[in-house]
């Protein structure tokens, strides 16, 4: 006779055993894993389709990493990510290593005050950065406890790096098995990762065929160094995978004077991508992207280009930290 848990002692058992889990002997709820009609409200914002999640989400995601650990206080902290909600702002990106190691600030336990209230209304993402299984169950289980969920929507391998760090993720018993048992058995809904720069890395773990989702950093348009966008991008929509692009507003902090709702403007008119990751550290913040959005007009081809040729210094590799080897993405703690 099959017995029934409880989500939480579930996941217990689940994070605690090996990969090979009692799954015969358990009876789960689909809920959280069934794809149905947009359960969230954009309220009224620019949407699309996150690829074969079937997810309808706002084409800006809030990034809760670093920008959002310089915010100085929880209170305020906590007020920024419930207008964000309140205004339509629903796909939530942080990750299990996003610590400010000054005021030891941690992201996922700051919107765990938030999401333990309203977690129906949100679409919750973490990254998870250990490449062993037994590290990688440690991190899912304290990003749980944190976020104060018994569920993620969506759960990435954190910063892929290289090839060799591919075949460490993807070698039989690793990390990416012990991710999709944790899709299969409802710890979350989808799997994705993330990378920065080596395109022949992402681009394998592209061709696995076992992710929903790809989370990379913006290259200049149709950029001529290795061409990320150009080679990633059409390989992850073949596959069915929801795309999505970060950094795309870094080149403020080089390229002194620069529009950054044009930069935002200039990420989210690239063909391809379903949304763009926008790190945010205020509600001014938010306003000016919640304006971009409600009035968002693509660029058409000219202004791309020119866009493209203005941005060429800061994409130039020697420029991006992101693209050395070693970088590590928000606050590692």
């Amino acid at each position: 006779m099959k017995r029934n848990y409880s989500r939480r002692k579930f996941i217990r058992r689940t994070l605690g055993a090996g990969l090979v889990i009692a799954g015969a002997d358990l009876v789960l709820t689909q809920t959280s894993c069934s794809r149905s009609a947009n359960k969230y409200d954009p309220k009224g914002l620019p949407t699309t389709v996150l690829g074969k999640t079937g997810v309808v989400i706002p084409r800006l995601a809030i990034g809760l990493g670093s920008r959002f650990l310089t915010i100085k206080t929880l209170d305020e902290a906590i007020e920024m990510c419930n207008y964000a909600l309140d205004n339509g702002l629903y796909y939530w990106d942080t990750a299990h290593t996003y610590v400010n190691n000054e005021t030891k600030a941690i992201s996922e336990e700051r919107l765990g005050h938030i999401v333990k209230e309203r977690r129906k209304e949100i679409f919750l993402s973490t990254k998870i950065a250990a490449r062993d299984t037994e590290g990688a169950k440690a991190q899912i289980e304290l990003s749980l406890k944190r976020l104060q969920t018994d569920h993620l929507d969506m759960m990435k391998i954190h910063a892929v790096e290289s090839p060799e760090d591919v075949k460490e993720i993807c070698k039989t018993g690793g990390v990416l098995d012990l991710f999709s048992t944790m899709k299969e058995q409802g710890v979350t809904r989808f799997i994705g990762f993330s990378g920065h720069g080596n395109v022949q890395a992402l681009k394998m773990m592209i061709d696995t065929g076992r992710f929903d989702s790809m989370l990379f950093a913006m290259n200049h348009w149709d950029g001529p160094i290795d061409n990320r966008q150009g080679i990633l991008i059409p390989a992850a929509k073949e596959r069915g995978m929801g795309v999505m692009l970060m950094k795309s507003v870094r080149a403020k902090e080089t390229i002194p004077g620069i529009n950054i709702a044009e930069l935002v403007r200039f990420a989210l008119s690239l063909d391809g991508p379903d949304g763009v990751a926008v790190g945010m550290d205020s509600r001014r913040v938010v306003d000016s992207n919640l304006n971009i959005l409600r009035n968002f007009k693509p660029m058409n081809a000219d202004e791309k280009s020119n866009y493209a040729t203005l941005l060429k210094p800061f994409f130039r590799h020697e420029n991006l930290p992101w693209m050395q080897m070693g970088y590590h993405d928000g606050y590692w703690s």
